[in-house]
C-alpha cells in the first residue's frame, strides 16, 4: 500500500524543514515500511520486535544486502508489524517517519527513543546521520577507546591505527567497533552503525542537543537494538553480532610474556621460576624474537634449537604456548620462504597498480594476504600447520591494524586493492579504504578457521589487536600498547568495561604497562588489579625493566602471588561466566549499571561517580580506587542492597532508599546510612560480593590442567534471590556440545529463627568433574550455625574466619544441607 504524504504545520511540526512539503510516497512492507522522498529511500524493517535494521540509499538502488559484522541469521529475521499511516508497530516499538524521511523510534507508551534531528546530509558518496540529545543521555561502547566510561560530550574516529605511546586524549587506537549503547531516563537503546568505512562519532561534542556519526562513502545500514534495561541490549548485540565463544580454560590462567624472551633458555629460566616459586601460570608468550629474522611462520635455529622440543617440555610442565605470527609476509622470492613462495603461487596477496603491494615491516619488503577472499583465508590457515604440529596452543595476530612502517598514515595506501571474494557478497574489488578497518578482524577469522580445519575438536585461542564489529567471534583482544604509568593503570577499567559492552568479553591490557618502566607499586596493583579482569597477561616492551612478579623481592612478590592465587581460586566462578558469555553475550567485566540499572537517585548509571569500580561477573565488585597512585581514602559506590566484604565476610546492609542513601553520604550528621570509605594498603584491594550469591570456589593449583585437590567450595552469601551455579567440561574440546559438560545450580533460604538452607539441583550433562566432595561455607550468620544437616542427616560444623561451614560428599542426586 503506498501513501502520499503532504505534511503541514498541524500535523508534522517537529519535523518541519525548508523542503518539508515535497511529495513523499509511504510504502508498507510485510516486514516494515519504505518511504522516498526526491533521489532517496528510507527502508526499515523490524528483525525482532525490539530490533530494527535502517538503511537509506539512492532511489530504486540498494548497496549490497551483506555485512561482516552482522550474522546472516540475524540480518534476515523479520518479526510481525502493524502498519500505521506514518509508519509501523511491533509488539515493542512505534516507528513513524516524517517528512524529508526523518526517523522517530518510540516505545509502546510514546517514550522517544530516537529521533533525528535533521534530515540526513550528504557530501557526494558521504552521509551524516543527525540525533537529537540531551543532557540525561549516556553512551557507552565503541571498543577500547581511551577516556571516560561515558562518551558523552566527545567525538572519535574509527580507523584502526597503531598507535604506540597512546594517551588518554589519543584518537583513534587499534580496533573500529561502531556499536554504542545510549542510556536515557532509565531506558537503553544501542546502535550498530554497519559501516567499514573511516568513520566518526560525536556524542554532543560539536553541539550539545545533538549525536551523530557519519561516513565518507559507504551503505547508511545501522541497527537499532531496544532494551529496554540495558542487560537486555548487550544480550540482543550478541544475538546480532554473535557472542565471545567459549576459551580453552588455561586462557582464564595468569599469562607470563615479555618483547621477547629469547633465546630458548630465558623462556625455560622464567617458566621454572614461576614453578619453583609456587606462582600459578598457564600460559607463555613468544614474541617476534623466536622468528628467523623477524620473518612469520619460522623460527630462528640458533636462539631456539629444536623448538618442537621446547613446545614439549613446557607443556610437560602444564604451560601453554603462545607464538605471535603477525601478517605481513617478508617479500622474499626464491630463499626457501614457504609462506612467501605459497602466497604468490595462489595469488595470495593485495594489489597496488595490478601489482602485489609491497610496505616495510618487520621483516623489511613485506606483502599483505588478500584476507576478503575465502581461498586466501583457507591459505593463510594451513601456514599454522607445522606449529599445531609442534604443540603450540595459541596464536597471536599483531599489527594487523594493519600496521605498515610509513608514515604518517602507518598504514597501506588507500588505493591498495583488495578483492572480495566471500560467499554472500558480491565478487569485486574493494579499495583499501573500505576494507581498512576489518582487515584484522579477517585476520584473525583465517587464523581461527585454520586451527579449527587443523584440529577440529580442540577449541582455538586467538589473541588480536585490531577488529570490527563481530571480531570477538574469532578472537580475543587486549588494549594495545600501553605505559607504564597510574594513569594507564586507570585507563584499563574503562577500556575493558567498553570492549566488553562492544562484544569482546575476553579482553585484557598489558600488566605492568607495556612501554616504560614500572615502580614496584604500580607492577604490583597492577597484579592485583588484573586477577579480577578476563585476560591476566603481564607483558613488556623491549628496553624496560623486568615485570615478573618476583623482580622486586620477596614482599612485593607475595602481594602478586597473593593475588593470583585468589584468581585460580575463584577459576570455578570465572569459567562458569565465560561459558554463560559464550550463550549470553553479557561480558565477564561489567559496569554497574548492566546490573543495577536504576540504582542511582536521578536514573542515570551509577558508575560516573564510582570510575574505578567494576563488576566481576554477576556478583563480585571490585572497587579499585579511581586515582590509584593517592593514598587518601575514597568513597566505593555500593549499589543498593546487602554485600559482603569479600576478604573478611562483614556485611553491608545498603538497603536503605536511593535518595536517602545519597542525602545521607552529604550529611556529616547522618547516622543512620554512613558511606563506605576505602583506605587500602600497599596489598589491600576492596572486594565485595552481593548478598544472595553462592561462589563456586576451588583449592589453589599452580595451573588449569593441574586436578585440584579437595572439595570445592560453595561460598553463600546470604541475600534476596539468593542463587549460584557451576559449569565444568574438559577445558579444552567441542565434547560439550554432546554433553559432556557438569552444570549444578544452587539456592539459598533463610528463616525467620536464621536458619540458612543451601540447595544443590540434579547436576547436568555427562562429564564428571574433579570434585567428590562439596564444601558449604555461609558467610555473615547473625549467630553463629550450632548444627548442620544434609538431607536430614546430622553432619559436622565447622567455625572458619568467614563463618561456618560443612562438607558432604559430592552426589548425581539433589541435595539440601541446612546450617542452624
Amino acid at each position: 500500500m503506498t501513501f502520499r504524504i503532504a505534511p503541514t504545520l498541524a500535523v508534522c511540526g517537529f519535523f518541519l524543514t525548508v523542503s518539508a512539503f515535497a511529495q513523499q510516497a509511504l510504502d508498507h512492507t510485510a516486514t516494515g515500511v519504505q518511504a522516498s522522498s526526491g533521489a532517496r529511500t528510507l527502508r526499515v524493517d523490524a528483525l525482532r520486535p525490539d530490533v530494527l535494521r535502517v538503511r537509506l540509499f539512492p532511489l530504486g538502488q540498494p548497496k549490497e544486502d551483506a555485512s561482516w559484522a552482522v550474522l546472516e541469521a540475524a540480518r534476515t529475521a523479520h518479526a510481525a508489524v502493524t502498519s500505521t499511516g506514518d509508519g509501523f508497530t511491533t509488539s515493542a516499538l512505534r516507528v513513524i517517519v516524517g517528512p524529508d524521511l526523518r526517523l522517530k523510534v518510540t516505545d509502546l507508551a510514546g517514550n522517544v527513543l530516537q529521533e533525528d534531528a535533521a534530515p540526513v546530509s550528504f557530501d557526494g558518496a558521504g552521509f551524516k546521520v543527525s540525533k537529537q540529545k540531551s543532557p540525561e543521555d549516556h553512551f557507552f561502547g565503541l571498543g577500547d577507546k581511551p577516556g571516560p566510561l561515558d562518551r558523552a560530550g566527545q567525538s572519535f574516529v574509527m580507523w584502526n591505527t597503531d598507535n604506540f605511546g597512546w594517551q588518554e586524549s589519543t584518537d583513534p587506537i587499534y580496533k573500529s567497533i561502531p556499536f554504542f549503547l545510549d542510556m536515557h531516563s532509565g531506558r537503553a537503546l544501542g546502535v550498530l552503525f554497519d559501516n567499514t568505512f573511516r568513520s566518526y562519532f560525536d556524542f554532543g561534542h560539536e553541539r550539545t542537543d545533538r549525536y551523530a556519526f557519519s561516513a565518507p562513502d559507504g551503505p547508511l545500514d545501522y541497527y537499532l537494538l531496544y532494551g529496554p534495561e540495558p542487560k537486555q541490549v548487550i544480550e540482543t548485540y550478541a544475538w546480532l553480532t554473535g557472542p565471545t565463544p567459549l576459551p580453552p580454560m588455561w586462557a582464564l590462567g595468569y599469562q607470563q610474556s615479555r618483547y621477547s624472551y629469547t633465546p630458548r633458555a630465558r623462556v625455560e629460566e622464567v617458566a621454572a621460576k614461576l614453578r619453583a616459586d609456587h606462582i600459578p601460570a598457564d600460559v607463555i608468550w613468544l614474541d617476534i624474537d623466536y622468528q628467523y629474522r623477524n620473518r612469520p611462520f619460522t623460527v630462528d635455529p640458533e636462539t631456539f634449537p629444536d623448538f618442537p622440543g621446547l613446545i614439549h617440555k613446557l607443556t610437560a610442565e602444564n604451560f601453554q604456548t603462545v607464538v605471535i605470527t603477525d601478517l605481513h609476509i617478508a617479500e622474499q622470492p626464491g630463499q626457501g620462504y614457504a609462506p612467501y613462495d605459497s602466497g604468490k603461487a595462489g595469488d595470495h596477496f593485495v594489489k597496488r597498480g595490478g601489482k602485489d603491494y609491497v610496505g616495510p615491516v618487520w621483516p623489511g619488503p613485506s606483502v599483505f594476504p588478500d584476507f576478503t577472499r575465502k581461498a586466501t583465508r583457507d591459505w593463510w590457515g594451513t601456514l599454522y600447520k607445522q606449529f599445531v604440529a609442534d604443540g603450540v596452543a595459541g596464536f597471536w595476530n599483531d599489527m594487523n591494524e594493519p600496521a605498515v612502517f610509513s608514515y604518517p598514515t602507518k598504514t597501506m595506501p588507500d588505493d591498495v586493492e583488495h578483492r572480495i571474494e566471500e560467499p554472500g557478497f558480491q565478487s569485486r574489488t574493494a579499495l583499501h579504504t573500505e576494507i581498512h578497518n576489518l582487515y584484522g578482524m579477517e585476520n584473525t577469522r583465517a587464523t581461527w578457521d585454520g586451527q579449527l580445519a587443523l584440529r577440529p575438536n580442540l577449541r582455538p585461542f586467538v589473541m588480536t589487536r585490531a577488529s570490527y564489529a563481530g571480531g570477538q567471534r574469532y578472537a580475543a583482544t587486549w588494549t594495545g600498547d600501553n605505559s607504564s604509568t597510574w594513569n594507564h593503570l586507570r585507563q584499563t577499567t574503562p577500556q575493558l568495561l567498553n570492549l566488553g559492552l562492544s562484544g569482546f568479553s575476553l579482553a585484557g591490557a598489558d600488566v605492568g604497562g607495556f612501554a616504560g618502566s614500572p615502580s614496584p607499586a604500580l607492577l604490583t596493583r597492577w597484579l592485583m588489579l588484573a586477577a579480577f579482569q578476563p585476560i591476566d597477561r603481564d607483558h613488556a616492551a623491549k628496553g624496560t625493566r623486568d615485570h615478573e612478579p618476583w623482580v622486586d623481592g620477596p614482599e612485593e612478590e607475595a602481594i602478586r602471588r597473593r593475588y593470583i592465587e585468589e584468581r585460580y581460586r575463584l577459576m570455578p566462578y570465572l569459567y562458569t561466566t565465560a561459558e554463560e558469555t559464550s550463550r549470553d553475550g553479557l561480558p565477564i567485566v561489567r559496569p554497574l549499571f548492566l546490573e543495577f540499572p536504576h540504582a542511582a537517585a536521578d536514573g542515570r548509571p551509577l558508575d560516573l561517580d564510582a570510575s574505578g569500580e567494576f563488576l566481576f561477573g554477576s556478583s563480585i565488585l571490585v572497587a579499585a580506587s579511581p586515582s590509584p597512585e593517592e593514598v587518601a581514602p575514597y568513597e566505593v559506590h555500593l549499589p543498593p542492597g546487602v554485600w559482603y566484604d569479600y576478604w573478611t565476610g562483614a556485611k553491608l546492609d545498603r538497603r536503605a532508599p536511593v535518595e536517602a542513601r545519597d542525602l545521607e553520604i552529604r550529611d556529616a550528621k547522618a547516622t543512620a546510612l554512613k558511606p563506605v570509605m576505602a583506605n587500602p594498603g600497599p596489598a589491600d584491594l576492596p572486594v565485595y560480593v552481593r548478598g544472595g550469591a553462592i561462589l563456586p570456589m576451588a583449592p589453589v593449583v599452580q595451573s588449569t590442567g593441574e586436578r585440584p585437590s579437595g572439595a570445592l567450595t560453595l561460598r553463600v552469601f546470604p541475600g534476596e534471590d539468593c542463587q549460584g551455579s557451576i559449569y565444568q567440561d574438559d577445558g579444552k574440546s567441542y565434547d560439550f556440545r554432546k554433553g559432556a559438560y557438569f552444570r549444578q545450580r544452587f539456592t539459598c533460604a533463610q528463616s525467620a529463627d536464621g536458619a540458612v538452607t543451601v540447595s544443590l539441583s540434579t547436576p547436568e550433562g555427562s562429564y564428571s568433574p574433579w570434585w567428590h566432595q562439596v564444601r558449604i561455607e555461609v558467610v555473615g550468620l547473625d549467630r553463629p550455625a550450632t548444627t548442620a544437616t544434609s538431607n536430614g542427616k546430622n553432619i559436622l560444623i565447622e567455625t572458619t574466619t568467614l563463618g561456618q561451614a560443612t562438607t558432604i560428599a559430592s552426589s548425581s542426586k539433589a541435595q539440601s544441607i541446612t546450617l542452624r
